[in-house]
């Protein structure tokens, strides 16, 4: 059906889009679908047409390679901002969970404080009580 169209132009081609326009030798013929680019000793990248008669694969090859590039180095980009604000947001909130960690660790040491205090004047005013002693202000203002 393609080779109908040779030697005539690359427009009535490509009208079938199984058909492959070669500019060089202007011969119209079936694109191999087993392989992405046609073959070399079938038709030169720069002179084969596909689709369009304005782009040759060379050129779209280039054009593509250039647009995923640009899109792999904006994700890329992307991925590495998202990383850095999380890594900035840890940064940031380690140390209020630090300070109140260290914040409650004073809070036990002080309750524990308090507590080992009033056993401290428990056992002395039990003391106090079992040997009947009385204290006098000089006694007490030292305690």
């Amino acid at each position: 059906d393609c080779h109908q169209h040779t030697n005539r132009s690359c427009e009535e081609c490509l009208k079938n889009v199984t058909c492959l326009w070669c500019a060089s030798s202007g011969k119209c013929m079936e694109y191999p679908v087993r392989r992405v680019l046609p073959p070399a000793d079938l038709c030169d990248l720069r002179s084969a047409r596909w689709g369009v008669c304005w782009v040759n694969f060379e050129a779209l090859i280039i054009a593509m390679s250039v647009v995923g590039g640009t899109i792999l180095m904006v994700l890329g980009v992307c991925c590495c901002c998202c990383c850095c604000k999380k890594s900035k947001k840890q940064v940031s909130e380690g140390p209020d969970k630090d300070d109140e960690r260290a914040a409650r660790e004073r809070e036990k040491r002080r309750v524990r404080q308090e507590e080992r205090r009033a056993e401290m004047k428990s056992r002395h005013d039990e003391i106090r009580r079992k040997y009947g002693t009385v204290l006098t202000r000089t006694t007490q203002a030292k305690l």
